[in-house]
C-alpha cells in the first residue's frame, strides 16, 4: 500500500491509501465467495461458478464494491499499526478511486486537555439552614395532597377542580375540542394561553361564557402566533379539597403513619435538611467544574466536535420518537430547519464533549478508577431498590456490555465529582481514599436532574 500523509496537526492527520493489484487480491478473493452464493449463472450451480466467469458476468468494478465494505477498514486499521497512529474515533472516509482502490482518511486524534493550575480553586460549603415557613410550606402541601375533591356550590375559585367543556377557535378554524376535562385555575397557570385561569374565575356549575385570548408572539406554532383565540367554556361541575386539620390523626395518615405531629414534623425537617445538603453538594460540583473549565486549554479536531452534535441530533430524533413524532413534523411545529436545530445545538455539543474531556482528565491525573466490583455493586443496588416482578427483567437489562459500561461512566463521573468537590475545599485526602462513590448527578454537563418537590420528598 502506498500512503501519504497529506496534512498533520496536532489533533488530526490526514491520510492518502492506496491500493495495489497485490493488496486487493485477497478482498477481491472474498467479494467474489460473497458475490456468487446470491448470483445465478447458467450452468453452473449457486456458488460453484469460477471467479472468472463471475467476473466476466458482473465486471470487476461489482467485485471491487462489494469489497469496499471491508477492504477499506481492514486496509485503514492495518495503516494505523503500522503508522503507530491512536485514533480517537471512526476516521472520516472518502473513496477516491477505484481502479486501483484509493480513499483518503482524517484521523482524529487524542484531543490535548490542560487543566491548568486546578488544584489551586477554592470555594466554600454554603451551610443550610431550614426555617419554619419551609416545614409550614411542606406541611400544607401534604395537607393539600391527603385530602379529597368534593363537590361544592358556590363560584369558582382559584385552586379549584373544575370538570369543563373547551372550545377554541382561531380564524375560523377549530384549535380546541375538549370535553369533559377536569382542570385546576391558578394565577400562574399559563394554559392553554396565559390569562385563561383568569376568565373562569367565578364561573357556577352550569355556566357557558364566550371570551377571546391573544395566542403569544413567541408561540411555538408560528401559523397562531401573535393571533387571537376565541373561547367557549362550559362549567359541567366544580370541587374543593376539604383539608384536615394539622393534627396528630393527620400524621398518622402521612406515609406509613407518625406518631404524632411532633414526629411528622421532625421527619420533614430532617428531609428538608438532606435535600439542602444535597443541593449545596451538586452546586459545589457544578461551581468547581465551571471553575475547572475556566482554567481549561482543550485542542480538539473538528470532527470530535461534529460527531458529538450528531449524537445529539440522534439523541434529539429518539427523544421524539418515545413521543410518537418524528423530527420532520417536530422541526415544522418549531418552525426551524434541520440546519437551524443543528446549528442551535452546537453550543450546548461544545460544552458537552468540553466537560467530557476534562473529566476524564481528572481521573487521569487523579488515578480514578471503576473496577468490574463497583459496576456489580451498582447493578445489585439498582435491582434491590425495584424489587418485585420486575428484577428478573430488570437484572437482564442490566447485565447488557452496553448497559454496563453507561453504568460504568456514571460511577466515574460520580466519582470524579466527589474528589473534585474535596479538593476546592482544601482536603488533602488522597485520590484512592476519596474513591468512596457518592449519590450524585451522574451526568454532569447534561441536562440537570429533576428534583421531586418537597411534599414528595418528605412522603419517602
Amino acid at each position: 500500500m502506498n500512503v501519504t500523509k497529506d496534512s498533520v496537526t496536532n489533533t488530526e492527520i490526514t491520510l492518502t491509501i492506496s491500493l495495489d493489484s497485490a493488496d486487493e487480491e485477497p478482498f477481491l478473493n472474498r467479494s467474489f465467495r460473497r458475490v456468487a452464493s446470491r448470483v445465478r449463472i447458467p450452468g453452473f450451480r449457486p456458488g460453484k461458478a469460477p471467479r472468472s466467469v463471475i467476473e466476466n458476468h458482473l465486471g470487476r468494478e461489482a467485485l471491487v464494491h462489494e469489497a469496499l465494505e471491508f477492504m477499506i477498514p481492514e486496509s485503514l486499521d492495518q495503516v494505523l499499526k503500522d503508522e503507530e497512529i491512536q485514533a480517537f474515533m471512526q476516521p472520516q472516509l472518502e473513496v477516491l478511486d477505484m481502479d486501483p482502490v484509493s480513499y483518503k482518511a482524517v484521523v482524529a486524534l487524542e484531543p490535548i486537555v490542560e487543566l491548568g493550575e486546578f488544584q489551586s480553586i477554592r470555594l466554600e460549603r454554603k451551610p443550610v439552614e431550614v426555617t419554619n415557613d419551609q416545614i409550614d410550606q411542606v406541611l400544607e402541601d401534604l395537607r393539600f395532597e391527603a385530602a379529597p375533591w368534593e363537590p361544592v356550590d358556590r363560584p369558582l375559585m382559584f385552586g379549584d377542580l373544575v370538570t369543563m367543556n373547551v372550545k377554541g377557535t382561531i380564524e375560523h378554524e377549530e384549535v380546541i375540542d375538549d370535553n369533559g376535562i377536569d382542570f385546576i385555575p391558578q394565577i400562574d397557570n399559563n394554559l392553554p394561553f396565559p390569562g385563561f385561569s383568569v376568565y373562569l374565575e367565578g364561573m357556577t356549575e352550569g355556566q357557558s361564557k364566550d371570551f377571546s385570548l391573544n395566542v403569544p408572539d413567541d408561540y411555538p406554532q408560528e401559523t397562531y402566533a401573535g393571533k387571537e383565540c376565541q373561547f367557549n367554556v362550559e362549567v359541567l361541575a366544580l370541587k374543593e379539597k376539604n383539608l384536615a386539620d394539622l393534627d396528630d390523626e393527620f400524621a398518622k395518615g402521612v406515609r406509613d403513619g407518625f406518631e404524632n405531629m411532633e414526629a411528622l414534623t421532625d421527619h420533614v425537617r430532617q428531609r428538608l435538611n438532606d435535600e439542602g445538603e444535597a443541593a449545596e453538594t451538586r452546586r459545589l460540583e457544578q461551581s468547581s467544574l465551571d471553575e475547572v473549565k475556566k482554567l481549561a486549554k482543550i485542542e480538539a479536531s473538528e470532527l470530535v466536535y461534529q460527531r458529538e452534535l450528531d449524537m445529539m441530533y440522534e439523541e434529539r430524533e429518539r427523544s421524539l420518537r418515545n413521543q410518537r413524532m418524528d423530527m420532520e413534523l417536530y422541526l415544522s411545529y418549531v418552525g426551524q430547519t434541520e440546519e437551524d436545530l443543528r446549528e442551535q445545538m452546537k453550543p450546548q455539543a461544545e460544552d458537552r464533549l468540553n466537560t467530557t474531556l476534562i473529566l476524564r482528565k481528572l481521573a487521569d491525573v487523579e488515578s480514578i478508577e471503576i473496577g468490574e466490583d463497583d459496576v456489580e455493586a451498582e447493578i445489585d443496588n439498582l435491582i434491590s431498590s425495584t424489587g418485585g416482578e420486575s428484577e428478573t427483567a430488570m437484572k437482564q437489562a442490566l447485565n447488557t456490555e452496553n448497559a454496563k459500561d453507561s453504568i460504568k461512566s456514571s460511577l466515574m463521573n460520580r466519582k470524579i465529582m466527589a474528589r473534585l468537590v474535596e479538593l476546592v475545599q482544601g482536603n488533602p485526602t488522597s485520590s484512592t481514599e476519596a474513591g468512596e462513590i457518592t449519590e450524585s448527578n451522574p451526568d454532569q454537563g447534561n441536562e440537570p436532574e429533576k428534583e421531586s418537590s418537597q411534599a414528595e420528598e418528605a412522603k419517602e
